[in-house]
């Protein structure tokens, strides 16, 4: 179903019937299509190392991808391109056949079990902007790889143990207001972190915060209640901001999950050789180990498996993590989406994996920053010190997307205008996200967010929208409209083929790369091939097998961009 690998695959015979090679045949979409559908470039490389001329070889390769069925040109280019134009007719074919897929056309794998670790917000605290991407990418992601049929396992990796709920605990029995935490307590316990965060810095209260910190960890039952009172206000609160996104867990396995894991984490550590004391820590040093990578022992910061003072960090409860992956979900892959801040650390981590002798694929999806107007990383707090939640900043997305839906007067009943806001204010952040390289930063700007022109989101829901107001129109269902066959006889109807036909191969590569964007890019291209379409080919007013074949076109345009913005976790809306 994925028509480039077809082509791939064409030209990988090609090339080993011309040349009794087995060689990648390299093809890739053609930049003008005055030059065909696709270019074939695997040749070049092979002449070089055979040292023959590459037209001639081009030449060769040409002659055995004659097949009218198939090629309407095959012909060679340049220094030893090989350009290729596909039939209408087996363009036709290929599209009747991703149309009534159940998959969307997308190929279907051996499947692994994946465990997608993102987001993970920490307790007693509001989600803030800083935890937009992880959630956003790691929901993206957790949707891709389900969709090739892979068994996927989304954890929110909570930060629910450690030093500051000693602080914390200290912190509410010295600056708590029992009527503050009644009203809104999440809220409260910011106020009294902040506070115990700066009274630290005296050692009673310090050594005090300690004290307690290590009673929880003990079990001590006064502790351990509110200790678990922080986390239910905290959940309450993460819950409301996880609705309004859409997006769910299968697993919420915090830190603490793993307290009673550690001490045989640092136990196995030590037995396998690979740590050492250093000032009362036990540390990894990479740069002392045989065969450690290159980067690693060049970096003199040591993994701390465990602090001098005995106490554990978040380098035992990541071994703890991996090892419960592995044995508990036997998980094939895990993957990690955390900025890249934390790169040295996920590299630190897998090396000690992989000594401990762990099986499982583990990667980090690291991604930029989001930044203000003023090219800095988007201020968590505004200028009096108060937090810019993650919640109110989506409430302002859809208060800002209802505005411009009145503004753009659309066909939409007034009782729905509050939902379609919501999706439309809520996909557009996350598409606004989603479309950068995860790698890149990028600014957060309002106006080019929540646009219904350019590659925006909400341009998207009404692509979508436009296609169901058609067979609202056409009083046909989209299903019925899909059993007519393909007649692709105008530029914009063969174009739009072209472009639907290249799905399977945008999910293929954001699964491969774990780069969503890939998809964006696809989707973006099919509405404007969509569009196009509409302007040189009338659906309604034509008539007999052209009209059922536009119709067809839509209906599958319609379904593709529906699946598209669903594996970006997006709604789609049936009329805007």
């Amino acid at each position: 179903m994925r028509l480039e690998h077809a082509v791939e695959a064409l030209g990988k015979t090609a090339l080993h019937e011309a040349l009794g090679l087995d060689a990648p045949a390299v093809v890739r979409r053609s930049q003008d299509e005055k030059h065909g559908d696709y270019q074939l470039n695997g040749v070049l490389p092979l002449a070089k190392k055979l040292g023959k001329n590459p037209r001639e070889l081009a030449a060769l390769v040409a002659e055995k991808l004659q097949n009218p069925s198939i090629f309407s040109k095959v012909e060679v280019a340049g220094p030893g391109f090989i350009n290729l134009k596909l039939t209408d007719s087996w363009l036709a074919e290929q599209l009747a056949l991703l149309a009534n897929d159940a998959n969307d056309g997308i190929e279907q794998v051996a499947p692994d079990t994946i465990v997608v670790d993102f987001s993970g917000p920490n307790i007693a605290k509001q989600m803030h902007v800083g935890h937009l991407r992880s959630t956003i990418l790691g929901d993206a992601l957790v949707k891709i790889l389900r969709a090739q049929g892979h068994k996927v396992l989304g954890d929110n990796h909570l930060g629910d143990w450690g030093t500051q709920f000693g602080l914390l605990i200290v912190g509410m029995r010295t600056f708590g207001d029992a009527e503050a935490m009644k009203k809104d307590p999440i809220v409260e316990l910011e106020r009294v972190y902040k506070l115990a965060s700066e009274a630290k810095k005296d050692e009673v209260f310090a050594n005090e915060a300690r004290a307690e910190l290590a009673k929880l960890q003990a079990g001590d039952p006064d502790n351990k209640k509110l200790w678990e009172q922080f986390v239910a206000v905290t959940r309450e609160s993460l819950d409301v901001v996880y609705a309004d996104l859409g997006v769910t867990f299968d697993y919420w396995l915090g830190e603490s999950a793993y307290n009673d894991a550690l001490p045989g984490v640092v136990a196995t550590v030590k037995a396998a050789g690979i740590a050492r004391e250093d000032n009362g820590a036990l540390c990894v040093f990479f740069k002392e180990l045989e065969d450690a990578p290159k980067d690693l022992a060049a970096n003199e910061q040591p993994f701390i498996v465990q602090k001098s003072d005995g106490a554990f960090n978040y380098a035992t409860t990541d071994i703890a993590t991996v090892f419960h992956r592995s044995t508990v979900f036997q998980a094939d892959r895990s993957i990690y989406v955390v900025d890249n801040r934390q790169s040295l650390h996920f590299k630190q981590l897998f090396e000690v994996a992989k000594r401990l002798g762990d099986r499982q694929k583990l990667t980090h999806v690291g991604f930029g920053s989001v930044l203000g107007p003023d090219g800095k990383p988007l201020k968590t707090r505004d200028a009096s010190g108060k937090v810019i939640t993650l919640k109110n900043l989506l409430d302002e997305a859809t208060e800002t997307a209802k505005k411009r839906l009145v503004e753009e007067e659309l066909d939409l009943p007034a009782d729905e205008l509050d939902a379609v806001a919501k999706a439309v204010g809520i996909g557009a952040v996350k598409y606004a996200d989603l479309r950068q390289n995860r790698l890149s930063d990028y600014t957060f700007d309002w106006d080019k967010m929540i646009a219904f022109r350019g590659n925006a989101g909400p341009y998207l829901q009404y692509a979508f929208a436009r296609t169901q107001s058609i067979f609202r129109k056409a009083e046909v269902a989209p299903a019925e409209a899909l059993k007519a066959p393909f007649v692709l006889a105008e530029p914009s109807e063969r174009a739009l083929a072209l472009a639907l036909l290249a799905y399977p191969d945008a999910v293929a590569g954001a699964a491969e790369h774990l780069e969503p964007h890939r998809i964006c890019d696809h989707l973006y291209g099919l509405a404007r091939a969509v569009a196009s379409f509409y302007e040189e080919c009338p659906v309604l007013k034509s008539e007999g097998a052209t009209r059922a074949s536009r119709l067809a076109l839509v209906a599958t345009a319609g379904k593709q961009l529906e699946a598209g913005l669903k594996l970006l976790g997006i709604t789609p809306i049936a009329r805007m």
